[in-house]
Formats: C-alpha cells, structure tokens, sequence
C-alpha cells in the first residue's frame, strides 16, 4: 500500500522539524522520515540558542520538537529512504523497510555526517567538552587548554580560527596530513604548538576532558578540544536521484527566497544546503521552506 501526503520531510533535524511545526500549523497532511543522523544528533549542548540560556542538547531539542509537531497531527516514521523519483507528477519515495509514500511536495533537510575517527573516548566527550564547530562552540574554551585533532591544513585552519579565544592551543595532526608552510608559519605566530602523532586514546572525567594520550605513550592534558578532519558526507544522494542540482562539495543550491531547488516542488533546508551548519539558520530555513511550500499546496505560485 501507497501512502499518500501532502509534503514528505525527509530528515527529523532542526531544519526539518521547524517545517513540520508550521506545516502542521497550516493543517496539512505531513510526514517526517527521520534516520535519526545528522550533526544534532551529537551536540549535547547548544548555548548560542535564544531562549535557552543554560544551554540544550540536540537530542532534547529533536525530541521537544517532535513532539511539539505531533501535537499538530505531523506524522513520524523511524526509517531511511533509499529511492526517490518523480511518479505522475507527484514525489515517490521507498523506505529501508520496504514502504512506499507518495508526496505532492518535498523537503530536503537531511543535513551532514561529521567525518569523525574512531579513536577510544573521544564519543563519550563529543559535543560536551570535544567540539566540531568553532561558531557554536568557540566560546566554550576561553580560560581553558585546548587541543585540536585533526588532519593537515584542515586541523590547522581550525587551531588558527579557535585563537582567537584562546592562547593556549595545541595541535595534533593525527592523520600526520603533510601542513603546508604557510600553515605552520600561522600557526607559530600564534604560538600554536604543533604535535605530527596520531592518538591512541582520550582520558576524560565523565564526559569532561582529561588527556591525550598519544601512540608512544605519552599523555598531553586538557580541559577542551576540538576535531577537524575534513570530508564530512553531505547527505545529498536522494536530490541526486530526483535530478536535483548539487554543487561540487555537494550542498543543495536552494532559491534564497522560497528555499526550492531546480526541480518544482522539491525544497530544501539545514545543513545539506549551506556550509553555516548552525542550528538556528536552520530553523529559519525550515520555517521558510515551509511557508513557500504551503503557498505551492495552494497553487498560490
């Protein structure tokens, strides 16, 4: 059997549940098709948020959002989709579990996966004392030694961004990346200490921080870091399969204004669209989204 909605939101993120909110505030028949990935699904504490002074994680945020979206009849589906086509001018898409859902409109807001090393410890600090954005999270290590791991020029880039909070950074290129000189010339004048060893493990205090702990042994201690690998999977093969364009890193080019892509009637919004990768642009693009998105419902454009 075929089920049939209005606007199909593939992704249960930030950017996805602020459309279903105001799509099932304008009454519509919404699904969300949510695999539970993304960037939120990490961060155990956002303090750059308006109305959350002490802070929120993205688990907490997804769950009051979802629940939040029930309340206005939005319907949620744990599954991944694997295919998506255009079928008679309507949107068809089929689940990891083999369910097939019909939509006259989609969104997009499938978002990114961090590309992070399996390294001992290090989960049980991410997104608490261990961080991957310094816009969210710069502020967090003022006051406290910090240590970068990462790969090459892309770890460096980091260290260099994160001194401006602080003056007691540390970088280990864990992937012993080749740093290119006009690099390492950034990093020595902000007395960036720079370490070519990969990690053997973290040691933390709960999910706080303690020590690196490198491959021959040796244990360097902080109270803060960060990681900064590069290659992170921007989460776009769906659009692909619906002709939609992509851009070389693989982020949707989207209308500024209504959020919609080249192909009528797709949409989308978060992190798969812009490089921001900040959890209020993507409630603002979700909202929007979904405002242009109910005007397309009501063949109002």
């Amino acid at each position: 059997m075929t089920l049939k909605y209005d606007t199909i939101i593939i992704g249960g993120g930030i950017a996805g549940l602020q459309a279903a909110i105001q799509l099932g505030r304008y009454l519509h028949n919404v699904l969300v098709v949510d695999n539970h990935s993304g960037r939120s699904t990490i961060c155990r504490a956002y303090h750059n948020i308006l109305g959350w002074p002490g802070g929120i994680s993205g688990p907490d945020l997804r769950r009051i959002g979802r629940q939040q979206a029930e309340t206005y009849g939005v319907k949620f589906v744990d599954a991944k989709v694997m295919q998506a086509k255009i079928d008679g001018g309507e949107f068809a898409l089929v689940t990891d579990s083999a369910e097939h859902y019909h939509a006259k409109t989609l969104l997009i807001a499938t978002g990114l996966v961090d590309h992070i090393p399996e390294i001992a410890g290090l989960k049980q600090c991410l997104g608490s004392t261990i961080y991957v954005c310094p816009d969210c999270d710069g502020y967090e290590i003022i006051n406290h030694p910090t240590v970068v791991i990462g790969a090459g020029h892309v770890g460096a880039n980091m260290a260099h961004t994160l001194s401006y909070w602080s003056n007691d950074l540390t970088y280990i290129n864990h992937a012993r990346t080749e740093i290119a000189d006009n690099h390492k010339k950034a990093l020595a004048d902000k007395g960036i200490r720079v370490v070519n060893a990969p990690v053997r493990r973290i040691l933390a205090d709960g999910e706080t921080i303690r020590a690196v702990v490198l491959a021959d042994g040796q244990e360097l201690h902080f109270r803060r870091g960060f990681v900064a690998f590069g290659g992170n999977l921007v989460q776009s093969q769906l659009a692909v399969q619906l002709g939609v364009t992509v851009l070389e890193n693989r982020h949707i080019p989207v209308d500024a204004r209504t959020r919609e892509t080249n192909v009528r009637g797709v949409f989308a919004a978060g992190d798969v669209v812009a490089h921001s990768e900040q959890v209020t642009i993507s409630m603002g693009d979700g909202a929007q989204a979904a405002i242009w998105i109910h005007k397309r419902l009501l063949n109002q454009v």
